[in-house]
Order: C-alpha cells, then sequence, then structure tokens
C-alpha cells in the first residue's frame, strides 16, 4: 500500500494555511488518518453531459489514486442510493448520494465544534468515515457514536474504520431521531443538511452542550452552519456562524419538481412586473432568506423552446407557485395559490436590502421544541418563525 504520509501533512498544512486547521490536536488527527481508505471500493468523477466516471482503488495507478483521494474537493462515492464505482465500467448517469465532503469543510466544522478531551460526541451521518475517523483519532474511539442510514454505506464505512484501526460506536438507523443510548451528549455534529434542527438533537445533548447542523438544504445551496448551545431548560440558541454545503439527509430529501411546469404554473391569480429580479435567488444569502421567508419553496430553472430563461417557485404543501419570464432585461412574475410566494420573499429580500445586506454570519437561532425562529438583531422586519407540527 502506497504511503500516503507526504500527503496527509500536506494537507494539514493546506488547511493550516486556509485558517480552517487551528488546532495541533486536530493537526495531529489529519496527518494520521488516511482519507484513501475511506474512499474504497471507488469515486465517481464529474464528466462533460452531466455524467460520472467511475475511478476505483483496485486498478487505478496507486499515483493517481493517492492523487484524486487528496484533491481539495468532495468525492462522490454513490450515486442513486445504491451504485458504487466497482459496480459499473465506464460513465454513468446518476444522483450523488453519498460523498466524502471536501477537507476543508469537515475539519472546519470539527474545529469549530469546540470538542475537548473527554467530550462524548453523536455524528450524524457517518458517510464515508473519514470524520469519524478524525474524532476518534483526536477523542479516543469510546467517545464517539456515528449513525448512518443506509446500511450498505455504514458497512463500507466499518471496514474503513477498522482498516485505519477504530472500532467506534457505529449505528445503522434514521439520524435524525437520534440516539438516546449514550446520551446525553456534549456535542451533536450533523454531516448532512437538515431542513430545521430535529428537537431530538437538542434533547440528548447536555446543558452547555453544543449542536452544529447545516440547515436549509432543500435548494442544494443558501444553506447556512447552525451552531446553537442547549440551555437548560430544553431549548438552545447560537446563529449562523457561516455558510456550509452538506447533501440533504434522506429522510429529509427533497423529491425535485418535475413534469410540466408550464402546466402545473398555466392559472395564475395575479400577473406583475417584480421590484427585485428573482437572478438574486442564484446568491447564497438572498437564498438563504428565501428559505426563511417561505420554508416550504423550491427554485426550479428551465428553458423554453426559444431558449429563454425560466425560473419558477413551489411550495407543494401550499399548493403554491410563481413562474418568471424576462423580457429583455424586465422580469414578470405569475403567482397562484394561497401564499403568494414571490411577495413574501421579494418582501424579505427588500427588508434585508434596506438593513444593509447584512451576512448570513448576523442570523440569529432559538430552538425551542414548537418553533424554530430565526431573526437579525436590530432589524423587526427580519425574523421569521417556523412552527413545528
Amino acid at each position: 500500500m502506497t504511503d500516503t504520509t507526504p500527503q496527509r501533512r500536506a494537507l494539514a498544512e493546506r488547511l493550516t494555511r486556509l485558517g480552517v486547521l487551528v488546532s495541533p490536536r486536530w493537526r495531529a488527527a489529519v496527518e494520521a488518518v488516511p482519507r484513501e481508505l475511506f474512499l474504497r471500493p471507488g469515486v465517481f468523477l464529474p464528466v462533460e453531459g452531466g455524467r460520472w466516471r467511475p475511478v476505483t482503488a483496485v486498478g487505478t495507478d496507486p499515483e493517481e489514486w493517492v492523487r484524486i483521494a487528496y484533491r481539495d474537493e468532495s468525492l462522490t462515492t454513490q450515486l442513486d442510493g445504491h451504485l458504487t464505482a466497482d459496480q459499473v465500467s465506464g460513465p454513468v448517469e446518476g444522483s450523488p448520494t453519498s460523498s466524502s465532503t471536501t477537507p476543508v469543510t469537515v475539519v472546519d466544522m470539527i474545529e469549530k465544534s469546540e470538542l475537548e478531551d473527554g467530550h462524548q460526541v453523536l455524528e450524524i451521518g457517518t458517510g464515508t468515515g473519514y470524520s469519524s475517523a478524525l474524532m476518534c483519532s483526536r477523542l479516543g474511539e469510546d467517545n464517539v457514536t456515528t449513525i448512518e442510514v443506509d446500511p450498505a454505506v455504514s458497512a463500507r464505512a466499518d471496514a474503513a474504520l477498522e482498516t485505519a484501526g477504530f472500532s467506534t460506536w457505529t449505528v445503522t438507523g434514521d439520524g435524525l431521531l437520534g440516539h438516546p443510548r449514550r446520551a446525553p451528549y456534549d456535542r451533536v455534529i450533523a454531516t448532512c443538511a437538515v431542513r430545521r434542527i430535529p428537537y431530538t438533537w437538542i434533547r440528548q445533548t447536555q446543558p452547555g452542550g453544543i449542536v452544529l447542523a447545516t440547515v436549509g438544504g432543500a435548494w442544494h445551496y443558501g444553506t447556512g452552519l447552525a451552531k446553537v448551545t442547549v440551555t437548560g431548560d430544553g431549548t438552545a440558541e447560537g446563529g449562523i456562524i457561516g455558510r456550509s454545503s452538506f447533501m440533504q439527509a434522506r429522510s429529509q430529501a427533497e423529491v425535485p419538481i418535475a413534469g410540466d411546469l408550464s402546466a402545473r404554473t398555466a392559472y395564475a391569480d395575479s400577473e406583475r412586473q417584480v421590484e427585485l429580479s428573482p437572478l438574486l435567488l442564484e446568491d447564497w444569502m438572498p437564498a438563504f432568506l428565501a428559505q426563511l421567508a417561505a420554508p416550504g419553496a423550491h427554485f426550479t430553472r428551465a428553458t423554453s423552446l426559444e431558449g429563454d430563461r425560466l425560473f419558477y417557485l413551489f411550495d407543494p404543501d401550499r399548493e403554491s407557485f410563481a413562474a418568471f419570464t424576462e423580457n429583455k432585461g424586465a422580469w414578470t412574475v405569475r403567482q397562484g395559490g394561497p401564499l403568494p410566494l414571490w411577495d413574501t420573499i421579494e418582501q424579505a429580500l427588500i427588508d434585508w436590502q434596506e438593513a444593509g445586506s447584512p451576512d448570513i454570519t448576523q442570523v440569529r437561532l432559538r430552538i425551542t421544541r414548537n418553533a424554530h425562529t430565526y431573526w437579525i438583531e436590530g432589524h423587526p422586519a427580519l425574523r421569521w418563525q417556523h412552527r413545528l407540527l
């Protein structure tokens, strides 16, 4: 087996220069854990036409495999919930359902969790097991519990962890339900995106403990890393500490809007010129705000037969839509259903701009058993409460 010590040290050095890797103990973990062990049996690399080229650990030149393993990027390890790179011989189509997240994101999240010696940590989403191994290296394997909903993914992660010399508490099940057997935990860290943080995670974290999770997720961007501290009364408070991007938790994954979009938007209740361009929704912070203002909304892009850009917002639960068309740089919106989607989102964006366009890190968050409340201090219009059913 190729010795990847130089590559691990180089990775640690890059992360240190970026300001992501700060602690000497975490640097030692990055230098100790071989990322390539957690990519077996292989990965899918994107190629033209939206397809994926399989690259397997066995059968690939060892030096090439190592170069791939230590790329500064996320590497897809599963498509469509079942397909791995060793099962195909050429480029395929599919949607990524498991990956090894880019090390800069993994390490940044772990550093921000403020883990200390003796802490018990619950990881939601084992994935390849690489982040689990980093935490085992730093905390000791007896202090790490990791949950993975996919039995096949969990089995591969277990094998990789064992090869790397770790035997942690690996559980197969729905991570959104948490894992009370070893609760309360000092830290709960989710390596998947959720529309909202399940109250179960708050309940299984001891007072003073931290829950760290990416919230948003339905749009695959415009998501934020939430860091909240649990209090003695069973609530949690904190805020969004930066941008973050993870795959959605399987049980919260949204089904893409498909079919005849023109038919779905045929009957509108209103039509008007927009005050703000829907192109704003392609930017990270406006997309995040849109999900706060209309948490059930899906943003969909399409192209007309004439080649014109078309944008849509759909809220399937509220049976509402907003359809945008462009004419010489001017946008018109048609809206239908009980919730005026674009009116709601556009007003949030106007309020945000009038407040000086504060960064995502200015968003505060409080979680109770019954609701998630987001706000930006000093701006009463920038406040949203998401009631839990």
